[in-house]
């Protein structure tokens, strides 16, 4: 079973996207999902935008946060990183 990185991340306009790393070769490629401005999606709200694209959180994985300040009266980007799997169990 491959596993692949998921990420969850703010840009500086406070809209929220999800995608998944995959072996193709260009990120615009990457299968993606757009929350828009507003809160953190919760965990079931990831879970459903995974399942959309696909996916699933691997076995026994969860969400790890990181915070990049840009600047300390800068807006601190947000991003979460799991390991997830394709739905169908393809490779």
């Amino acid at each position: 079973m491959t596993v692949y990185g998921a990420r969850l991340s703010n840009s500086f306009h406070g809209e929220w996207e999800l995608y998944v790393i995959t072996d193709l070769k260009s990120y615009d490629d990457w299968p993606e999902h757009s929350f828009g401005a507003g809160p953190i999606p919760t965990l079931q709200e990831r879970a459903d935008a995974l399942a959309q694209l696909g996916f699933v959180l691997a076995d026994d994985a969860g969400w790890e946060w990181q915070e990049s300040p840009t600047g300390v009266m800068d807006r601190v980007e947000l991003l979460a990183s799991a390991n997830v799997r394709r739905k169908d169990g393809a490779a």
